[in-house]
């Protein structure tokens, strides 16, 4: 068999070299893998056509700035994928692009094509789903609710399981040894992590900096720690130094990749809280057990589009998997110092229900179940034999 991946940015390719591998463990003869891929596909033996970078773009003003350059490799790969003729084209997450891609080919071909993570249609632009359908036969969802969105759209769809439920979480003598190394010793601590691209941590950690001087006010004895990461790690040093309250700054800088992983998953497990932005870090989060405080802002015109825009009264995926709301998530005007200190605060003398949230989530979310990858391998065959015999 022959698949065609695309995938544009770090998390994808991450599920594509899982979703290799997971080929590999269901089939009897190795498939053949081409398109575009970053290190962790590449390691499986995939090569990609180009730098994956090329195509890792992100924003409104740097998807504009490079506007024809995309819009000519989108054309590139769509021509690369026809003339290829692959049992199934496999776009990962990264829509803007990989959607573009998708509709050309189905216009000029028959490939069945299929989409690795579902759209966030259940937070915001449900009608994305409708569009989808025209050319996308097949979703790969990673949240157990997005099934339903995707079928009644018109598309074929399986809950494959999400790529955190196989991620290594630091054990409690890696935490320990974390703690001695950066002198905490028994005392809380809580976790900083003002996200990991430069616009929210530029926003986000002198709100986070006021939250932790009020947080120490209440609690003297409380240390603090923010793992920062490579792309945003210069800025954070500099925002730091700002800061009035001692934090300590974990820089991957300072070690290799490995190194680096495992000393951010140690403070994961060391934590007694974390204050986080908003993203995918609540489910990190919620696998190593750690209770959070979720805090987001956004420039005044995003603020007002997406704010119009969104559906839901939360996107912690925390709460929208387990269907609770205990995790306190502070968007917008209510991300001030004042309201994520005193939720800390609360979380941190009272973190039951939240433990048993975050338990209950990545029970859902697939842990102990077949590995997300291989899932989403059965998914995708499963898939061309039911088109196969329309």
């Amino acid at each position: 068999m022959k698949f065609f991946l695309i995938a544009g940015e770090p998390s994808g390719d991450r599920l594509g070299a899982a979703l290799i591998n997971g080929f590999d463990e269901v089939l009897t003869q190795r498939a053949n893998f081409i398109g575009i891929g970053g290190e962790n596909m590449t390691q499986t033996g995939f090569k990609s056509m180009f730098p994956m970078e090329e195509i890792a773009i992100m924003g409104v003003g740097e998807i504009l700035s490079k506007f024809f350059f995309l819009k000519k490799r989108i054309g590139q790969i769509a021509n690369a994928v026809i003339q290829a003729q692959p049992d199934a084209l496999i776009t990962i997450d990264l829509p803007e692009f990989n959607l573009r891609v998708a509709n050309i080919v189905r216009k000029k071909s028959n490939i069945p094509i299929i989409h690795y993570v579902a759209p966030t249609v259940w937070a915001w632009r449900p009608r994305r789903a409708e569009k989808m359908a025209g050319f996308i036969d097949h979703v790969l969802a990673v949240l157990p609710f997005e099934p339903p969105y995707m079928v009644n759209a018109g598309m074929s769809c399986d809950f494959v399981g999400h790529p955190t439920v196989e991620e290594p979480v630091a054990t409690a003598s890696q935490a320990d040894a974390f703690r001695t190394r950066y002198n905490v010793g028994r005392r809380p601590l809580l976790l900083c992590l003002p996200g990991s691209r430069k616009s929210e941590v530029n926003r986000l950690t002198p709100i986070f900096c006021k939250a932790l001087t009020k947080i120490k006010a209440s609690i003297p004895e409380i240390r603090f720690v923010l793992v920062a990461s490579a792309t945003t790690a210069e800025e954070v040093q500099v925002l730091v130094s700002e800061c009035p309250e001692d934090i300590i700054v974990i820089d991957p800088r300072d070690e290799t990749p490995d190194q680096a992983l495992a000393i951010k998953r140690a403070a994961f497990r060391a934590a007694d809280v974390a204050l986080a932005a908003s993203g995918t870090v609540s489910l990190e989060l919620a696998a190593s057990n750690t209770p959070m405080v979720i805090g987001y802002d956004m420039g005044w015109l995003s603020r007002q589009v997406i704010g119009s825009m969104l559906i839901t009264d939360t996107v912690t995926l925390v709460n929208l998997v387990s269907e609770t709301r205990f995790v306190p998530e502070l968007l917008g005007r209510k991300c001030t110092s004042e309201n994520l200190a005193n939720s800390v605060m609360h979380v941190l003398k009272s973190p039951s229900d939240q433990l048993l949230a975050m338990k209950d989530t990545m029970k859902r979310l697939g842990r102990g179940l077949a590995p997300p990858g291989q899932r989403a391998a059965i998914s995708v065959l499963k898939s061309l034999r039911v088109k196969s015999t329309l």
